[in-house]
């Protein structure tokens, strides 16, 4: 993993087949209105419609979301099976797809007009829907540690099967169930075509106007913002603020965030169905409000947190291979000229302990040849938060002897 080299930019060409079929779902959906307006159809057709619309975005926060890209929790192979049959419904792609190709580069380069696949940087519209014209050139995918869904048995199911279990649920199912009530045709228009604009435009809220409108109180590092009514479309989504914490399992920590999704993730772990919950340390949220409160107060005497003078040991290399060699299971790796013991962190780590592993000192005392990770470090694989430089100063434990 060693920067890649300068390349001239070449605008992405456009997707075809991606775009006829968001257009063709639309206008599908506007005719189908048209002709079965609302006033014309059994309440039992919205009360599905209404409920799938919720299903499926449940599906993407709490599954495609919260618990693949960013690995808040762990999941009991029953939730993690119904959770990927609701996100399948929103047709936003397989988990795969969904975490490869769009989370972690969308977490990882937050606003920056070439890895972001929707950088606010762009405009509102691309940010929202102009996104879905254009193929995607995805330069630094190869990087993403891809070992947990490959071993996941849905995940490779779901993946293999994805347009075949999108179709079925998405529009065979509604149909079906409009059977029930003699209503099938208001079924597919409702359950089948107008859900789906609306589970693809709260969605996409997030990506536009989560990155425009909104409050700031955790980060300013990127474009992403608190919204109250973005959270009441997304199933609680809309405090994308909080991003500044990725692994918490949480879109807001107060109590009276409005944030079902946690809620619902919070009752399966009582029931003991999820496990490994995560969330950011207190002290962490603490200090970033308080950053964020002093940099709108008191810009004059902000203090970052994260630029105190070091007052520990210095090594010489030897003496950090010696450490790092110490404890079998120890991760040591070099950032900004100090050594840092990640070791503790590997699980906390967004990203995986993998990526963290692929720096290691130890990899040296192996016989391989390890590399400094200032690079990856320092916007190379992420885009690192002020919260996550101060974690790394944190787990400093000497400094690197020129």
């Amino acid at each position: 993993m060693t920067p890649p080299p300068n390349q001239s930019y070449t605008p992405p060409k456009i997707w075809w087949s991606n775009a006829v079929f968001f257009v063709s779902v639309h206008i599908a959906a506007l005719a189908g209105a048209y002709h079965r307006p609302p006033t014309h159809v059994p309440r039992l057709t919205l009360l599905m419609s209404l409920v799938l619309w919720q299903l499926a975005d449940f599906g993407v926060t709490i599954g495609y979301h919260r618990l693949y890209s960013h690995c808040a929790f762990r999941a009991s192979l029953p939730v993690r099976i119904v959770l990927v049959a609701l996100g399948s419904i929103a047709f936003q792609g397989s988990v795969k797809v969904y975490k490869l190709d769009r989370a972690y580069l969308r977490h990882r380069f937050t606003d920056d007009p070439i890895h972001d696949p929707y950088a606010a940087t762009r405009g509102l519209l691309y940010s929202h829907m102009g996104w879905i014209f254009f193929k995607p050139k995805y330069e630094r995918i190869e990087w993403v540690d891809r070992e947990d869904l490959d071993n996941d048995p849905v995940v490779r199911f779901q993946h293999m099967y994805y347009v075949q279990i999108a179709f079925v649920l998405g529009y065979v199912v509604p149909i079906m169930l409009g059977y029930l009530w003699g209503d099938p045709v208001g079924a597919f228009v409702y359950g089948g075509l107008i859900t789906r604009l609306a589970v693809w435009h709260c969605t996409f809220l997030v990506n536009s106007l989560a990155h425009w409108e909104g409050m700031q109180p955790y980060s300013d590092e990127n474009t992403s913002r608190g919204n109250f009514i973005l959270a009441l479309l997304t199933g609680g989504e809309g405090n994308h603020n909080f991003h500044a914490f990725p692994h918490d399992y949480r879109s807001g920590p107060s109590r009276f965030d409005w944030d079902p999704s946690k809620w619902i993730i919070a009752s399966l772990y009582h029931f003991g169905l999820v496990s490994s919950v995560r969330r950011a340390r207190p002290q962490d949220i603490k200090e970033a409000k308080r950053f964020m409160n002093q940099k709108t107060h008191n810009r004059n005497t902000m203090t970052t947190g994260t630029d105190k003078a070091w007052g520990g040991p210095e090594w010489r290399i030897e003496e950090t291979e010696v450490y790092a060699a110490s404890v079998p299971e120890k991760c040591i790796v070099v950032i900004e000229g100090f050594v840092v013991d990640v070791t503790a962190y590997l699980k906390e780590h967004p990203g995986g302990a993998k990526v963290l592993r692929n720096y290691s000192i130890r990899r040296h005392v192996n016989g391989e040849s390890w590399r400094d990770a200032s690079w990856a470090f320092d916007g190379g694989l992420n885009n690192h938060s002020r919260a996550a430089r101060r974690r790394m100063c944190e787990l400093r434990v000497a400094k690197l002897k020129s």
